[in-house]
C-alpha cells in the first residue's frame, strides 16, 4: 500500500506523467490507470527491456527509491500476455472485487486522458477500444456482476457488520451484512469525486442518514448533497461533522492525511459507539496511526482487500474467462495482419519504383513513341505487376493473422531488401461516446 501511495497518479498529474513517459528514448505510445488498488502503465515500445529499464525508471522517480527498490513491488506483462491482461482488468476478473463494473469507466478514462495528449497511437488505441467493447461484452452476456458490488459497497458491507457488532468480517470470515443495515445511521462522505458521489449514492440507497458531504470545493460537495438529500458542509467544520456520525466514507485526491489522528481524537470524546472510517483513497487520506484509537475502526483498501468475500459464482468467472481467451486471439490475429501491412505497401512501393525506372529507360531508349503509346506500356507493365504481387500479398496477409506469422512479413523484407519505416502515432481517434 505505502508503494501505491508514492506512485498514485492523481487526475491532475496524468497529462505530466504522460509526457515523461513518452519523452523516453524507446517509449512511442502510453496509457495510465491509476485506481484505489493499482497504478499500470500500458506501453508500445520499441525495444522490450529498453522499454521496461524506463518505464521502471519513471515509476521509481516518481516513488522516489531506485529502479531495484521498486522491482519487488512491479508486475510484467508482455505480448500476448499483456493483451490478456487488459481484457482481465476490463472485465473485472483482476479486480479487487470480482465482477465490479467501475473499472470499465476507469480504464475509459484513462484512455481518453491518453487521447486527449495524443500519447495513444494504433496499438494502445486499438488495444483500449477493444478493452472496452469487451469489459461491455462480459457484462452484458455474464453474470459476473450479479452481485452489483463495487469497492464501495463491499466497504459499506463491512461498515454494516462492525457496526452490528460483527468483527469477524474483518478477519476474512464470510459476513451477511447487507447495507440496508446502515439505514438510519448518520453518515459523512469526504471528497466530491467520482469514489465520494458512489458512496454518497449507495449510502442513500442504503437508508443511512441523515447524510453529510464536505469538500474543499464547496460548490462540488452542494451539487452532491441536492443530488442525494444530503446536507453540505464547509471543509473546514470536517472535525465537528465527525463527531455526528457513524460512518466516514472518504476518497479525496489530496497528498496529505485529511484525517488526522488528533482531529478523530476530538470527535470521539464522550462518545459510546463505534465510528467507522473508510479510507477509499490512494495515498490514504486518514492517518494509520487513527486506527488505535479505542472504538474506532478504519478499513483502508489493504484491510479491504484481505477482508473480502469469495467473488462471483465460478461458472460466471469461467464464462468470463472463455471470452477473454477468444479475444485475446482475435486481438492478436488483428496485431499480426497490422504488423504486415506496412510491409505490404513498401513491396508495392519497390514494384512501383521498379517500374516508373523501367519506364523512363524504356523513354530513353524509345524516344519515337507517341504519347498514347507510351501511356498503354505503362498500364500494361503495372497490370502485369499488380497481378503478380496481388495473391502473394493477400495470402501473406492471411498468414500474418496466424500464430508465427510475424514471420512472413520479416521473410518478405529479407527476400526484397525492403526498408519499413515505424508507424506513426495516431492524430485523430474515434470518440469513445457510447463506451460504458
Amino acid at each position: 500500500m505505502s508503494i501505491l501511495e508514492q506512485v498514485a497518479v492523481s487526475p491532475a498529474e496524468v497529462d505530466g506523467m504522460l509526457d515523461r513517459l513518452l519523452a523516453q528514448q524507446y517509449v512511442s505510445e502510453a496509457v495510465v490507470l491509476s485506481t484505489c488498488n493499482r497504478v499500470e502503465v500500458y506501453a508500445a515500445v520499441n525495444g522490450f527491456h529498453g522499454g521496461l529499464g524506463e518505464i521502471c525508471g519513471v515509476l521509481a522517480e516518481r516513488a522516489g527509491c531506485t529502479a531495484n527498490d521498486l522491482a519487488n513491488h512491479l508486475y510484467v506483462h508482455y505480448d500476448a500476455a499483456a493483451v490478456r491482461h487488459t481484457f482481465r482488468v476490463a472485465t473485472g476478473l483482476d479486480s479487487m472485487v470480482v465482477g465490479e463494473a467501475q473499472i470499465l469507466g476507469q480504464l475509459r478514462d484513462a484512455y481518453q486522458a491518453a487521447t486527449d495528449r495524443d500519447s495513444a497511437g494504433r496499438v494502445l488505441h486499438e488495444l483500449m477500444q477493444q478493452a472496452l467493447r469487451v469489459g461491455k461484452r462480459a457484462h452484458t452476456e455474464t453474470g459476473i456482476d450479479r452481485a452489483g458490488q463495487s469497492v464501495v459497497t463491499a466497504a459499506l458491507g463491512l461498515a454494516a457488520s462492525v457496526l452490528a457488532g460483527d468483527h469477524d468480517c474483518l478477519l476474512g470470515v464470510d459476513c451477511e451484512h447487507p447495507t440496508t443495515e446502515l439505514a438510519g445511521r448518520p453518515a459523512l462522505v469526504v471528497g466530491a469525486g467520482a469514489m465520494g458521489a458512489l458512496s454518497l449514492a449507495t449510502l442513500s440507497r442504503s437508508g443511512a442518514g441523515p447524510l453529510t458531504v464536505t469538500n474543499r470545493g464547496a460548490e462540488r460537495a452542494e451539487r452532491l448533497a441536492e443530488a442525494y438529500g444530503a446536507t453540505a458542509v464547509p471543509f473546514a467544520e470536517l472535525a465537528d461533522a465527525l463527531a455526528s456520525v457513524d460512518v466516514v466514507a472518504t476518497a479525496t485526491a489530496s497528498t496529505e492525511h485529511v484525517l488526522t489522528r488528533e482531529a478523530v481524537a476530538r470527535a470521539i470524546e464522550g462518545r459510546d459507539r463505534p465510528l467507522v472510517i473508510l479510507d477509499l483513497a490512494v495515498p490514504r487520506d486518514v492517518e494509520p496511526a487513527a486506527a488505535e484509537l479505542p472504538g474506532v475502526v478504519v478499513v483502508d483498501i489493504d484491510r479491504l482487500a484481505a477482508s473480502l468475500r469469495t467473488g462471483p459464482a465460478a461458472a460466471d468467472e469461467a464464462a468470463v474467462e472463455t471470452i477473454v481467451a477468444s479475444e485475446v486471439e482475435a486481438f492478436l490475429a488483428w496485431l499480426r495482419g497490422a504488423d504486415v501491412a506496412p510491409t505490404v505497401a513498401a513491396l508495392r512501393t519497390r514494384a512501383d519504383d521498379v517500374v516508373a525506372a523501367e519506364l523512363r529507360r524504356l523513354s530513353q531508349r524509345r524516344p519515337d513513341l507517341s504519347d498514347e503509346q507510351r501511356a498503354d506500356v505503362a498500364h500494361t507493365v503495372h497490370r502485369v505487376v499488380q497481378r503478380l504481387l496481388h495473391s502473394p500479398t493477400v495470402r501473406v496477409r492471411q498468414l500474418a493473422a496466424e500464430p508465427g506469422g510475424d514471420q512472413y512479413a520479416a521473410l518478405l523484407r529479407e527476400l526484397f531488401d525492403l526498408e519499413v519505416p515505424q508507424s506513426a502515432q495516431v492524430q485523430d481517434l474515434p470518440d469513445l461516446e457510447g463506451d460504458a
